[in-house]
């Protein structure tokens, strides 16, 4: 394939051409596969799969699709025997009458089964519908639940989510495949019966015919493996320009985009990526309009080939006139058969392809997957312990965790601070069981994750972040959707509503708890950053309240879009949530909210350098207490006079 030029909006927004590697996947099979005998070849095992999604999908309809095709088939079949019949009769001899006499039956007969075609046909169709759904849904609850079973680690890893984004168009292909096996086994069929005819009626036109089909199917194969090859190499430029259109759109960036003229700066680059996809789809036209009149040609030169055989075979007496019109018909009823089941075998390799990506994410999520069962968490821990933990991820040089040890004995609260980038919140992914340890161990108790069954881990950890997800559900469910196999009425959730602070915020929703918390929606309402970190608090409250054993509650910057007085009760609330069968680790920047930690862990570059309590790192003076210096001094009512600058001169008291 010609590489396509790549625009200087593509370099600029995201520094350089945004390509799939096609090796990683590999796609560029798809140009030795895409031929009719490898095609014909696959065809068992790229039915097979579709079959399989169709008959747990639904039994009955695929028995009623594939009975109602045989059928049409058998109907093909008759239908070119009456039109033989008939031909013998019109040119036989006797009178025109009574020529036309003797071809009624085959006439009305023909007419008889052309009716049961019809029945027959839309049986199908009905049934085919019924299914394509059904198919497409499974293979999407397939892809779905892959995607949410593999480890974290997995949905970080840039390959693996380049394989997502791939496998993402393998279950509307599918569903185009129920329609593409229908139409192949219907042109199979009826290719069949009509071969069968043509070889009774005379052997050398059953050649011909397949020469009439043959550059038909050259012509569809190279069309769909230009194309399914062009659409894999830019399918991150689709959606880096979907993107875009996005944030020219979306409330978040709305006041940016007018303040800052981002609109007309996005829009132009826009237009820019944009003429370079057009540009891409010109080639393809181009390229498909060559090889399909290259096609048309070499097909219409085999008709001709076709139609000169039988004119030798007339006048060298080998073929009658009425065998001869009967021939033409079944001709040019196989050719059109045969043209249908090449576009029809080229569209179930071309939909495959995308299936197989399906497929091949399936198999590879599998390997990541979340491992189920394990040894079960006792119901009863003293203490979870990180002991010498190292985690570096795939794509850095340097690890995010070097060798960090932590204590969180139940009823404490533990806090841990340090700079951007110091390894906090792979600290807490590990902590919550989402990323394992490449050294070192985790334990809960006595026993060590490693070795335990995650989901009942996953049920022992709640989570509390800057960024939680904001559901676009009614407030309660948003509340509940802490714990949602947890069923709960209104009443139930007002304890976690009351002590998140959260009860005016649900006051003056139009409909309470029971108000839809989506703008994009008719009729919905929109919260604050503030009202939404209230939500959120009341719904780690909700889940940690409902948790009947020990667990962990970890609050990453919880605080950040408070006032100073809502930040101050939400840190009461938060330390209050410790208990006898409870750990708090709270993670933030603000020091105000951490000088009351049972314990403070200290990390830098991803190694821990100190901790204790708050009295004993400001005794230190080490970075903790630099870094509660520095904070507090920003509070200070004096602070310029306390931090001055030494190259700039004092100002004079104007008071």
């Amino acid at each position: 394939m010609v590489e396509p030029t790549v625009s200087a909006a593509e370099h600029e927004l995201f520094g350089g051409p945004l390509r799939y590697d096609m090796g990683w996947a590999e796609h560029e099979r798809a140009r030795l596969d895409l031929n009719m005998l490898s095609a014909i070849r696959a065809m068992p095992r790229l039915v097979g799969g579709t079959l399989r999604r169709a008959w747990s999908a639904d039994r009955p309809a695929l028995l009623a699709v594939g009975v109602s095709e045989i059928g049409q088939g058998i109907a093909a079949a008759v239908s070119l025997l009456a039109v033989n019949v008939m031909m013998h009769a019109l040119l036989g001899s006797g009178t025109p009458v009574d020529r036309l006499y003797g071809a009624l039956p085959a006439l009305i007969a023909g007419a008889v089964v052309a009716v049961v075609n019809a029945g027959l046909a839309g049986w199908s169709t009905s049934r085919a519908g019924r299914l394509e759904p059904l198919v497409e849904r499974i293979a999407t609850t397939e892809y779905l639940a892959a995607a949410t079973a593999v480890e974290l680690e997995a949905i970080e890893d840039p390959e693996f989510r380049r394989l997502i984004d791939v496998a993402q168009y393998g279950a509307a292909s599918a569903r185009r495949m129920i329609s593409a096996c229908v139409a192949a086994l219907n042109g199979t069929i009826s290719l069949i019966a009509t071969a069968g005819v043509l070889t009774v009626l005379h052997p050398a036109l059953l050649p011909m015919l397949l020469l009439i089909a043959a550059p038909r199917g050259w012509g569809a194969m190279r069309v769909a493996q230009e194309r399914y090859v062009s659409v894999m190499t830019w399918v991150e430029h689709v959606r880096a320009s979907r993107l875009i259109g996005n944030l020219l759109t979306e409330r978040s960036a709305a006041q940016e985009v007018r303040i800052h003229s981002v609109g007309p700066f996005l829009l132009d680059k826009y237009k820019g990526m944009a003429e370079s996809a057009e540009a891409e789809q010109k080639r393809l036209a181009n390229g498909k309009a060559l090889t399909e009149l290259v096609a048309a040609a070499l097909s219409g030169l085999a008709m001709a080939g076709t139609y000169g055989v039988m004119f030798w075979l007339i006048t060298a007496g080998h073929m009658s006139l009425a065998v001869a019109g009967t021939a033409v018909v079944a001709v040019r009823s196989g050719s059109a058969s045969l043209g249908a089941l090449v576009m029809n075998v080229n569209q179930l390799h071309e939909e495959s392809l995308y299936v197989q990506d399906h497929d091949r994410f399936l198999t590879e999520a599998a390997g990541r997957a979340i491992p189920s069962g394990g040894e079960p968490v006792p119901r009863r821990v003293e203490q979870v312990v990180l002991d010498k933990v190292t985690y570096r991820y795939p794509d850095r040089d340097a690890p995010a965790l070097d060798g960090v040890s932590i204590t969180l004995p139940m009823g404490s609260v533990t806090a841990v601070v340090g700079e951007n980038g110091s390894g906090k919140s792979t600290l807490m992914k590990v902590l919550a069981g989402l990323l394992l340890p490449q050294s070192g161990t985790v334990r809960w108790g006595e026993s060590e994750l490693t070795g335990l069954d995650r989901s009942q881990v996953f049920d022992r950890v709640a989570l509390l972040t800057q960024d939680f997800q904001r559901w676009p559900v009614t407030a309660a469910l948003n509340i509940r959707i802490g714990r949602p196999d947890h069923d709960a009425e209104d009443e139930e959730l007002e304890p976690s509503v009351d002590y998140a602070g959260a009860s005016p915020v649900i006051a003056k929703l139009p409909h309470g708890l029971r108000s839809l918390l989506a703008r994009m929606f008719r009729g919905a309402s929109e919260l604050s950053g503030g009202e939404w970190q209230k939500i959120g608090l009341a719904r780690t409250h909700w889940r940690s309240s409902t948790c009947p054993a020990d667990s962990v509650l970890i609050v990453d910057e919880p605080t950040s879009a408070l006032d100073p007085e809502a930040e101050i009760a939400a840190f009461d609330r938060i330390r209050q949530l410790a208990g006898p069968h409870r750990a708090v680790v709270l993670v933030t920047h603000r020091m105000s909210g951490v000088r009351h930690a049972d314990t403070i862990y200290v990390l830098t570059q991803g190694r821990l350098s100190e901790h204790g309590t708050h009295d004993e790192l400001i005794a230190a003076d080490g970075r903790y207490a630099a870094m509660f210096h520095t904070q507090a001094a920003q509070y200070a009512p004096d602070s310029r006079a306390r931090v001055p600058n030494p190259s700039t001169p004092p100002v004079p008291d104007r008071s």
